[in-house]
C-alpha cells in the first residue's frame, strides 16, 4: 500500500501524542504492537460484558468504563509503538488494526444496545453511520493519499470520552422514554450522533468526488 498522510486534527491530538510517546519509551521490550492490538480488542469485550451485565446490576457499568480505558490503551498504542521502534509493517498493520477496530466497534455498539437505556435498532443505526464514515476514510486514503483520523475536531479518543460520560450519566438516569416517542434521552442522543455522522459521510463524499472530478482522476 502506498504511503498516506495521516491527518489528525482532533482536540486532544497534541496532548495524546505526547502521552503516547511517553508511554512508548517506557513499555517493556516484550510488549509488541500485536499484543497491544489484542489488548484493545479485549477492552472491547470488557465493554460489551459491562454493558450487558448492567441489566442485572447498574454497578457493572464501571466494568464497561474500565473497558474503554483498556481499549484506548491498546488501540492507540499499537501503531504508535511500531512507529516508535521503527518496526512498521504498513500493509499488515493497516489490515489487522482496522479489521480489529471494525469488529471492536460492532461488539461495543451491540453492548450499548443490550443496556436498559438504548434500543438495539438505535445503536445499529449509529454503527451503520460510523462504518459509512470509516469506509469513506479508507476510500479517501486510497484515492487521495490522505488518511483522516478525525472529523469536526473529534476522533476515536473523543468518542470514547463521550461514551464514558454517557455511561456515567446512566447511573443517575432512569430508563424512561421522552414524550411518548418510545425513545429514551440516550436514544435521542445516539440518534443525533448517527445522523451527524451520516451527514458528514454525504458531505465528505461529495467534496472528495468533486476534487477528483476536477483533477480528472
Amino acid at each position: 500500500m502506498s504511503a498516506v498522510s495521516r491527518i489528525q486534527g482532533n482536540l486532544l491530538a497534541a496532548a495524546e501524542r505526547r502521552l503516547l510517546n511517553w508511554l512508548c519509551a517506557r513499555l517493556p521490550a516484550w510488549v509488541s504492537p500485536d499484543s497491544l492490538t489484542l489488548m484493545g480488542f479485549c477492552g472491547a469485550l470488557t465493554i460489551f460484558a459491562g454493558y450487558g451485565l448492567s441489566l442485572y446490576r447498574i454497578e457493572w457499568l464501571w466494568l464497561a468504563i474500565a473497558g474503554f480505558f483498556i481499549n484506548w490503551f491498546g488501540d492507540s498504542l499499537d501503531g504508535s509503538l511500531a512507529r516508535y521502534r521503527k518496526i512498521e509493517r504498513p500493509n499488515y498493520g493497516y489490515f489487522i488494526d482496522h479489521s480489529m477496530d471494525a469488529l471492536s466497534n460492532l461488539i461495543i455498539v451491540v453492548g450499548l444496545g443490550l443496556t436498559a437505556f438504548i434500543r438495539m435498532d438505535v445503536a445499529m443505526f449509529a454503527l451503520g453511520s460510523y462504518l459509512l464514515l470509516s469506509i469513506h476514510t479508507f476510500l479517501a486514503a486510497r484515492v487521495t493519499g490522505e488518511f483522516r483520523l478525525s472529523y469536526l475536531a473529534a476522533g476515536p479518543t473523543e468518542l470514547r470520552l463521550i461514551l464514558i460520560a454517557m455511561s456515567l450519566a446512566m447511573f443517575t438516569t432512569r430508563p424512561t422514554t421522552v414524550m411518548g416517542t418510545g425513545l429514551s434521552p440516550f436514544d435521542l442522543f445516539i440518534t443525533a450522533m448517527g445522523a451527524g455522522m451520516m451527514v458528514l459521510f454525504i458531505v465528505q463524499t461529495a467534496v472528495t468526488g468533486r476534487k477528483l472530478h476536477a483533477l480528472r482522476k
